[in-house]
Formats: C-alpha cells, sequence, structure tokens
C-alpha cells in the first residue's frame, strides 16, 4: 500500500474523477459531495469506500439518511459488494423507537443534536477508518434549526476528523443557497452533481468541482452517467493536454482518380473535411469512398450516425459497390448508431477519444444537426466541436463532417455554420438539365494546399462514385437551374 501523505492524493473510485481533481481526495480532508436526491451522490461514494476496501484501508458509511437494507439493496443494483465495509446505521434519539432513548415533548432540540453527533463520534472511535463517507448533512442541519449552529457543528466533526485522520466525504442535498456557500467555507474541496430536464429524452447529468484547495482541478462541467456498476464520468476534454506532432504528412486519396484530382491529391492527415449540401446529394457516399480506401490499406475508421442504422448503412454501401462487411467483422471498421436524445456530448467526446487511443485514423460524425440536438445551445456546438477536432487533427485523424442543408433546389440553409473550423470544404449541389435531376461538386476551400476551382458533375451509381470533367458552357449550376453561357 502506498505511503500515506497528509493532504496527498486519494482514488475516488473513479479514474475520471481523480483526472478532474488532479490525482482525487485529498487525504486527512473534508470533501462535499453535494446534489439533489437521485443525483448519483450515494452511487459515486460507495464506489470511493470501494476503492479504499480494495488497497486494504478501513472504510466506514455513516447513514442517517438511509436504513442499512436501502444501502444495501443500492449497491446490489450496481453489482457492489460491500462486505468489508462498516455500515452505521444512525438513528437519533427522537426518531428511534427503543422506549429508553424515547424523547418527550419537552427535549430540546440541542440535546437532540448532541446525542446525534456523540453517536457518529462513538462509531468512529470504535471503527478507527481512514475513509468516511457522512451520508448526510441535511439530517444535522434539521436538527441545528439554524445557519449559526449548523455551522458550528460541521466545524466540530471537521476538527474530530481531522484528529482522526480520516479522509472523508460528506453528502449534502442541495437547498438553500446561502447555507450551501456558507458550507463551501469549511470543507476543502466542493463537488455539485446535476440533473438537468430535457425537453425530450433522457435527463442530463453533469459533475462541476467548485473548489480543490491546493489543486488544479479541471474546471467547467463533465458529463456523467449513471450505470449499472456506477457512475461514469466524462472529463471536459481539453485539446492542448493532448498535443503530439504528426508526422505523416502525407495525402489521403479517395481512390477515384477525378475526385483526388479536384481536391489537390487528397485529404491530409490531421485535417477536418466539412461536406456540406441538401439530403441525397452524396455526402455520406463521399465519406464512404474514402473510408473504404483507407480500410484497404489496412487502417482503422470510425463511422458515427446519427440519422442512419447500420443495417440501412450497409445495405446503401453495397448497392453501390462497396462491401464494409469484412471490415466490420476484423474490427477494422467501427460503425456507431447514436441517439442524440440519449446520449450526451461528453459521452460522445469520450467515445471519439476512446477509439482514437485505439488506433482510428479516420472519423466521419453523419450528421452535425444531429450532433446539435445533444447540445442546449448552438454555441456549446461550436465550442466542443473546436475542441474536439482540435484534438483529433492533432492526433493525425483525418476528420470527416456532414451538414445536410434544408432545401433540394435554390437557396440552402445549414443549421450551424462550421465552415470557420474545417480545413477543406466539398460543397455539393443538385441541378436540373434536360429534364434531368443531376449532381454537382466543388470544392470551395482547402488550407493545406491547392485545390481546383471548376464544378465537376458526381454520378453515383451500382459500381460506386464517379466524377466527370469540368461542367462547361453553363452559368448557375450551384443555383440549381444552370443556364447556357452564351459564347463571346
Amino acid at each position: 500500500m502506498a505511503e500515506k501523505v497528509d493532504g496527498g492524493p486519494v482514488p475516488t473510485g473513479s479514474a475520471a474523477l481523480d483526472d478532474i481533481l488532479d490525482g482525487g481526495y485529498a487525504r486527512n480532508r473534508i470533501h462535499l459531495l453535494e446534489g439533489r436526491p437521485g443525483s448519483g451522490k450515494t452511487t459515486l461514494a460507495l464506489q470511493y469506500l470501494l476503492a479504499g476496501r480494495a488497497r486494504g484501508e478501513k472504510c466506514l458509511y455513516i447513514t442517517l439518511s438511509e436504513s442499512r437494507a436501502e444501502l444495501m439493496h443500492a449497491a446490489s443494483t450496481h453489482g457492489f459488494d460491500l462486505e468489508g465495509i462498516e455500515i452505521f446505521e444512525l438513528v437519533p434519539p427522537e426518531l428511534s423507537l427503543d422506549v429508553e432513548r424515547e424523547q418527550t415533548v419537552l427535549y430540546f432540540s440541542e440535546l437532540e443534536l448532541g446525542e446525534t453527533v456523540e453517536l457518529v463520534k462513538e462509531a468512529v472511535t470504535r471503527v478507527a477508518p481512514a475513509l468516511v463517507v457522512f451520508d448526510s448533512l441535511s439530517e444535522i442541519r434539521l436538527l441545528s434549526h439554524n445557519v449559526l449552529r449548523f455551522r458550528r457543528q460541521v466545524l466540530a466533526l471537521k476538527h474530530f476528523f481531522a484528529q482522526h485522520e480520516c479522509t472523508v466525504v460528506f453528502l449534502d442535498d442541495v437547498t438553500n443557497e446561502d447555507e450551501d456557500l456558507n458550507l463551501h467555507s469549511l470543507v476543502h474541496a466542493v463537488m455539485r452533481l446535476e440533473q438537468r430536464p430535457a425537453a425530450y429524452g433522457k435527463a442530463r447529468r453533469r459533475l462541476r468541482v467548485y473548489k480543490m484547495r491546493g489543486r488544479d482541478f479541471r474546471s467547467g462541467f463533465h458529463d456523467f452517467e449513471i450505470r449499472s456498476g456506477g457512475v461514469a464520468i466524462f472529463p471536459r476534454l481539453v485539446a492542448a493536454e493532448h498535443e503530439m506532432p504528426v508526422e505523416d504528412d502525407a495525402q489521403v486519396p479517395s481512390g477515384v482518380e477525378a475526385l483526388d484530382t479536384i481536391v489537390g491529391g487528397g485529404l491530409h492527415r490531421g485535417t477536418t473535411t466539412l461536406l456540406i449540401g441538401p439530403a441525397g446529394a452524396g455526402k455520406s457516399t463521399l465519406c464512404m469512398r474514402y473510408f473504404l480506401t483507407a480500410l484497404e490499406r489496412g487502417e482503422k475508421a470510425l463511422f458515427i450516425s446519427f440519422d442512419e442504422t447500420r443495417r440501412n448503412f450497409l445495405r446503401r454501401a453495397g448497392g453501390i459497390g462497396m462491401n464494409f462487411a469484412p471490415y466490420i467483422e476484423s474490427g477494422h471498421f467501427i460503425f456507431r448508431q447514436v441517439d442524440p436524445a440519449e446520449l450526451s456530448s461528453g459521452e460522445l467526446t469520450d467515445m471519439v477519444v476512446s477509439h482514437v487511443s485505439n488506433g482510428v485514423g479516420m472519423l466521419a460524425i453523419d450528421s452535425l444537426a444531429g450532433y446539435q440536438h445533444a447540445l442546449p445551445e448552438e454555441s456549446f456546438l461550436l465550442l466542443q466541436m473546436h475542441e474536439l477536432l482540435t484534438f483529433l487533427n492533432q492526433q493525425g485523424v483525418v476528420s470527416m463532417l456532414v451538414i445536410a442543408q434544408s432545401g433540394i433546389i435554390g437557396n440552402m440553409q445549414s443549421p450551424v455554420d462550421i465552415t470557420y473550423l474545417s480545413d477543406t470544404v466539398m460543397l455539393l449541389r443538385f441541378f436540373e438539365l434536360d429534364g434531368n435531376l443531376r449532381r454537382a461538386l466543388s470544392v470551395v476551400k482547402k488550407r493545406t494546399g491547392a485545390h481546383e476551382t471548376s464544378i465537376r458533375e458526381l454520378r453515383i451509381g451500382s459500381n460506386g462514385i464517379e466524377v466527370g470533367e469540368p461542367l462547361s458552357g453553363f452559368r448557375g449550376i450551384m443555383t440549381g437551374s444552370p443556364t447556357v453561357r452564351e459564347l463571346d
């Protein structure tokens, strides 16, 4: 067992929370974990004690708000075995059914509070734990009846635990904001778990660290989920922490000569390509073409779809001569169909980071409209996409983003403008010619090299995609209704 250094890091039972807190809780200090009922406080506290038990440390769970049976049942739903963890179910004298301790109407609240705290001290002295969870301060607040008495009692508990060299996590419901801030000043660290209802879909959960003395903790909001097996936290991505040089600056071809020509030879590693156009114009199909060529070279690729199931994806790909099934079986191609109503943005980011860490070199998100629905406001989408794309570029990943514009022919509307974050922008349009609906493709931006400024016809058939010669002799192709250009 590692040496117990006063103020040194103590694992929280969550590697992600340890990362956020720059090492974990602080030994022999008091920590406050607050949140409304159902936010996950008890589950996270149990993970803390289970990790301590695994290291051979004595652990004590003091419960005033739940019975031992309720706590054991909650633990069993996550598959937690609490054997070896001391559970002290504290029943205040005024709530006890023991006739010898039964209160009368003349029993003052000061004495009720004092006896309750004495029971806590007796349990701590008897067990001599290194790690303690106190659930919850809300009961002490109710017995105190006023803010001053409550503050004095918490301060007394703080000194008592310090004398017994306990690393303590206090649980507390979020009640009066003024009282909460008053409590914040007494403890070493403050973390809040929040649960926000969504207009549609499951509620969004997030964690925020308000303070952690002497630590360079990661501030901001971090999404989390309560799953069978515990609380899964997704730390906010900070791209600067993952910076690494990209040695391979080679261009990535599509396997279609004319398409490579129009983009100036191919897409560079560590860049982001945006494919924008109306539904059905061929954006996803272009992604497929790049992906299949990369898979044939032995690379790993991740395709995240908000709009299509895997079955339909494979069926559509097979219809144009692209067979992804062997690469799914080998594990080189990962297709993830996600529901924005059920997936938080932090969970999606964690999914991407995890796969990139496992060798994924190409990634597509189809489409950003679905990604946007996982976030409450467009500004959050831009900020989070900036961090995610910066991370991907630093890892040398070829990223492809799809935006479906509203409309078919004529003026198009985009749900979000992300062109400034993209290194390459491919524009696709439908246009009508001789009574037929056709597709047009052009590259309007490429930061990493030269590209064609011409507009070419894009054809999609059973043999895949074909890119024709530059369309000449017309004006207004991108408006959807071209006219023949008059000769000078």
